[in-house]
């Protein structure tokens, strides 16, 4: 089961061979001005599995959640609301390196124990013109997502080198829910593999 919208997350277990339910329910999330970002990830995400719980029935369902923030000189960066504050976000990471936080928060079932980690990864952008910014812009790609771009879509060609996870860019990394699924006792990397062989799987089954 996986809280979150996010169709990068959904495609990321697709490509793993792990599908999954969706479902997304109320969630509170803390405010970014003045929370540590690592904290701010990690409780967002807990919470959000914490909003769909109620609503799972099957006891051994695994509820999977994510949080995605964009970091530059400790100012958190969000999703723009609008083109205008995408090429805002896209002139302030131009040219600099800014970190990429995801919190990923695990539930065995409705009322089972829970794991919540978070991994983060540096990205560099290269010199941006106002021309490519604007071009960038109106392709519609950054309105939907933290910090103004993809780095799975047009987004790729803004950067210019990552260092750590780059699942965690895309909005879920894939190792730190391997080891957060650990802990709980689900071997995700067997539960691929397997899958790989019988075909896709689904976490409620």
């Amino acid at each position: 089961m996986l809280a979150s919208s996010s169709p990068r997350r959904r495609e990321i277990l697709e490509h793993l061979n792990l599908s999954c339910e969706i479902l997304v329910g109320p969630a509170i999330e803390l405010p970014a001005e003045g929370t540590a970002p690592e904290l701010l990830v990690c409780r967002n995400a807990s919470s959000k599995v914490e909003g769909v719980s109620p609503a799972v029935s099957a006891p051994h369902v695994l509820i999977i959640s994510a949080d995605t923030v964009v970091v530059l000189d400790g100012l958190v960066m969000g999703k723009p609301e609008t083109p205008f504050q995408a090429r805002q976000m896209l002139e302030k990471l131009s040219g600099r390196t800014h970190e990429v936080f995801t919190g990923v928060s695990v539930r065995s079932g409705p009322s089972g124990p829970q794991e919540t980690g978070y991994e983060r990864t540096e990205v560099t952008f290269r010199d941006l013109s106002s021309e490519e910014i604007a071009g960038y812009v109106e392709t519609g790609e950054p309105l939907d997502k933290a910090g103004a771009y993809g780095i799975q879509g047009i987004g790729a060609f803004l950067v210019r080198k990552i260092s750590g996870c780059y699942y965690n860019v895309v909005g879920l990394p894939v190792v730190k829910l391997a080891e957060l699924c650990a802990a709980l006792g689900v071997d995700l990397f067997a539960l691929a593999a397997r899958q790989r062989k019988q075909g896709p799987c689904s976490f409620s089954s």
